[in-house]
């Protein structure tokens, strides 16, 4: 059976580079904590736009989606879903919520873990909240379209003892005075995809995990700019880092670093992400036409003109409207979608 032991992460033993993003993270979080005290309101709307891509990006990776106009009404107004990709949503939704509005009650251990993954999977016939009771495989699908197996998990007869030793492995790390959280979080994340320990939904719960363990550490940006939506957009280097990171890891073999280090990056990307979001929705020293054409170029991810809306209220749709012409003409942005799918992107030579 797997044992796990995070000591190799105690100071001293890390490699520079992730030394410096966890240092770059740590600043920039404490810059959003003072924000978020004195322009509160800027993160309620910022944290409506990030829950629907949240909802979308995690589901999205697993090629689970629905239309735009959906999207929104099963996140913001709570629609009943209409089909089984619309009930995984509606399922991931309400575990997302639970994860917002609950993280300080909720922890890695075995009820709060069966608890998540239970309302994931709420509004599906299958339902959720038990470990598997059979085997299962990671696959992985070469350039020539053949599947192989890239990883077996635990076994299912030693998953309930596995996941029993990798949580308190976590706790015991996580008191260590000498192990940074940033650091140690996507340790846990790497050994529990690898341990597999769900028949369904183990990719979209360890993103659930991934925000409830930041969380809990302090670091909540994923709450505002979507973490689940810079995975998806960046996909193929997630997926490499993980398998980079899970070979020999039934051994105790397997090379943590490039696993953690995507997953400092997607974080330090979502706290930029923020702050010039912030920068552009608060200066009151700039035009309203900067304002949406920073707001347009900053965002990582497409933008719809209904959101533009939602970070700008004291811009008018009619103002909004005009600079995303101008700026189309321009040939800086270009369309993606049609009617009320529309959104925005800056265009890649424009970057």
């Amino acid at each position: 059976m797997r044992s796990f032991d995070y000591s190799f992460l105690e100071q001293g033993l890390l490699p520079a580079g992730l030394v410096n993003t966890v240092a770059a993270i740590a600043e920039l979080s404490s810059r959003e904590g003072e924000r978020r005290v004195n322009y509160p309101d800027i993160y309620t709307r910022l944290e409506s736009i990030a829950k629907v891509q949240s909802v979308r990006g995690s589901n999205a990776i697993e090629g689970i989606v629905t239309s735009e106009g959906r999207m929104n009404q099963i996140v913001l107004q709570n629609a009943a879903p209409l089909n089984h990709d619309e009930a995984e949503i509606a399922g991931y939704s309400a575990a997302l919520n639970l994860v917002h509005t609950g993280f300080a009650a909720l922890d890695i251990r075995e009820r709060d873990i069966l608890r998540l993954h239970e309302t994931m999977l709420s509004f599906t016939p299958q339902g959720g909240g038990r470990y598997k009771v059979s085997d299962n495989v990671i696959m992985e699908v070469g350039a020539d379209g053949r599947r192989k197996v890239r990883l077996e998990p635990t076994p299912a007869d030693e998953t309930a003892e596995t996941m029993e030793q990798l949580t308190l492995a976590y706790m015991d790390a996580r008191d260590n005075a000498s192990i940074n959280s940033l650091l140690l979080i996507p340790c846990f994340i790497l050994d529990f995809l690898c341990v597999h320990p769900f028949p369904d939904g183990n990719g979209r719960l360890s993103r659930l995990l991934s925000l409830l363990l930041l969380y809990k550490s302090g670091f909540d940006a994923g709450k505002y700019i979507s973490f689940e939506a810079r995975i998806n957009d960046n996909k193929a280097a997630y997926y490499q880092a993980l398998k980079d990171s899970s070979t020999n890891w039934h051994t105790a073999g397997n090379n943590y670093f490039p696993f953690i280090r995507n997953f400092l990056i997607t974080l330090l990307t979502c706290y930029k992400e923020l702050d010039k979001h912030f920068a552009a929705i608060q200066s009151g020293h700039v035009s309203k036409r900067e304002r949406i054409e920073q707001t347009v170029l900053n965002s990582l991810l497409p933008i719809s003109k209904r959101e533009i809306c939602y970070i700008l209220p004291d811009v008018s749709p009619t103002t909004i409207e005009k600079v995303l012409g101008d700026m189309l003409r321009s040939g800086i942005i270009e369309k993606i979608g049609s009617a009320r799918n529309t959104k925005y992107h800056v265009k890649d030579n424009a970057k």
